[in-house]
């Protein structure tokens, strides 16, 4: 259901470019489409279960046992992916994840989320145990990307042909 945001992205990509995973969780699909197309992935996850999962599915990737709060690494990227991973975090540790993007993204690079659709919380449930979900109005998204130097390319809020995901595509000045 994400190909079409992933195709997205990819075609504004150069060959090799430099992709970061952000809650890559076991590398299905997001880091295998990136993978599979030729780039330079770069897997962060807090888990050390999820990290042990993608070594062994791609062992020449990169993978990094981090929390994307705190992330710091020593490379930019060409590409930020945040799929299904940004939205577990609150709201206010979401304000806080727009630096942590500008700080990892190369100029002119591009970042790709998905958020909820309108400000609040819910708790899902993910095989009985229960699944925090917090979003921003879509405005403090855009005001947030606009101060980190991102623009947005695309922004679709629950998607039908998504599972309802809302999604953002942005591109940082470059």
């Amino acid at each position: 259901m994400e190909r079409s945001y992933l195709s997205d992205m990819a075609v504004r990509l150069r060959p090799a470019a430099r992709v970061l995973d952000l809650g890559c969780g076991a590398g299905e699909p997001i880091a295998r489409f990136f993978i599979g197309h030729g780039f330079d992935l770069t897997g962060v996850d807090a888990a050390p279960a999820m990290i042990a999962i993608c070594k062994e599915r791609f062992p020449h990737a990169t993978w990094v046992e981090a929390d994307m709060r705190g992330l710091v690494l020593p490379l930019r990227f060409n590409a930020i992916v945040a799929w299904d991973s940004f939205f577990h975090l609150t709201r206010d540790e979401q304000r806080a994840m727009f630096p942590v993007f500008q700080k990892h993204v190369a100029p002119g690079g591009l970042l790709l989320f998905t958020s909820g659709p309108r400000d609040g919380e819910a708790v899902g449930d993910l095989y009985g145990d229960p699944l925090f979900h917090a979003s921003l109005d879509p405005l403090e998204y855009l005001t947030l990307l606009r101060t980190c130097g991102f623009q947005v390319l695309r922004h679709q809020a629950e998607d039908p042909d998504c599972g309802l995901h809302t999604v953002w595509l942005a591109q940082a000045d470059g």
